[in-house]
């Protein structure tokens, strides 16, 4: 397990398909962490084409991790994940997506996260967050798209404010920023 106070939680940014996915595996696999790994997914199969996809990140990642569908009460897991050496989290994106829609308002979102982040700091595990970075693209048309591009811009900014380590991945290609 990770030592508290070591550099322990890192934050993975990127596009839609920019390689942030394999990256984080790639980071789980170098970290050195013996025992079990959890992945917690975020994705929910709600129609056949993400189910492919969802059945294609399991395939990537292999049978040594622990899947945890959890869409909604990721923190929960964190706290509760207790004895995992490594946990990759994928995506915040996802999660946040899934907050919308249940109907939280925004500052019940950025409450969650703040103590998602802080839990994945604290957790004593190597701890990996995926996130989608949306703030590079157009201003969406509507006030639905803008909220949630707002919402996952201060998400990822707090997140990447208590990670130890923070990669932007572009084209397969991870840049570390902090």
């Amino acid at each position: 397990m990770a030592t508290k106070g070591i550099k322990n939680f890192v934050f993975v940014l990127g596009g839609a398909r920019s390689g942030k996915s394999s990256f984080a595996l790639k980071l789980a696999s170098s970290c050195g962490c013996e025992g079990t790994r959890a992945y917690i997914a975020t994705a929910e199969a709600l129609d056949s084409e993400m189910v492919e996809r969802i059945e294609e990140h399991r395939k990537t990642r292999g049978k040594e991790w622990i899947t945890i569908e959890e869409p909604l009460q990721v923190e929960k897991r964190i706290t509760g994940g207790r004895g995992f050496s490594v946990i990759l989290i994928d995506c915040l994106t996802l999660w946040l997506m899934n907050l919308v829609g249940g109907g939280r308002s925004d500052g019940e979102i950025l409450k969650e996260t703040e103590e998602l982040a802080s839990a994945c700091k604290d957790c004593g595990a190597f701890v990996i967050a995926v996130s989608n970075e949306v703030g590079l693209g157009l201003v969406p048309e509507n006030p639905m798209g803008r909220r949630f591009r707002d919402l996952a811009g201060r998400a990822n900014q707090l997140f990447a404010d208590k990670a130890d380590e923070v990669y932007l991945v572009t084209s397969g290609i991870p840049l570390k920023i902090k």
